[in-house]
């Protein structure tokens, strides 16, 4: 890419680390190469329905969201907090605890080993519960939300074109 020296009218700084490789169609045209005022290029925001927020608003209030929310909220927190409890345990244990942890469980194992390969057969103990809890009783109750969502949405847009 080249370097541009030449004073221009917008505000980039020539050691800008992003100067020499505008976004496309932002700062210089493709065919020519020469800066172009900030000021000139007008950003255009695709236009949405007025009622976009409306119904996602909605189906945030409706007793099946929330339902599927407090599913979430019921397996993750208990979850989080009992493996970073474990997780803290193993930590002051191998700081507070040396000794024990140091202890022969069979032949060069010792406990320290053993809690460590728990940590990670808890891990993944967890994302397959996790996985499961999400596969039986959220993601039946989620899709029928979307599915709500995207009917909405499509009679919105059926109103609006024949509006137009």
């Amino acid at each position: 890419m080249e370097n541009h020296t030449e004073p221009h009218s917008s505000a980039v700084r020539l050691d800008d680390p992003w100067y020499a490789a505008p976004a496309s169609g932002r700062g210089e045209p493709a065919d020519t190469g020469a800066a172009v005022p900030a000021a000139s290029v007008a950003p255009t925001a695709p236009e949405r329905g007025p009622g976009a927020a409306d119904i996602y608003l909605e189906v945030q209030r409706s007793p099946a969201f929330q339902e599927v929310r407090g599913r979430y909220r019921r397996f993750v927190i208990p979850a989080v907090l009992t493996f970073f409890a474990w997780y803290v345990a193993y930590v002051v244990a191998a700081t507070t605890a040396p000794g024990l942890m140091a202890r022969p469980v069979a032949g060069a194992v010792n406990v320290a080993m053993v809690a460590g390969l728990g940590q990670f057969l808890t891990t993944f103990l967890l994302t397959w519960a996790y996985s499961r809890h999400a596969r039986l009783r959220r993601d039946r109750a989620a899709l029928d939300l979307r599915w709500t969502v995207f009917e909405q949405k499509h009679e919105q847009e059926m109103a609006q074109g024949d509006d137009r």
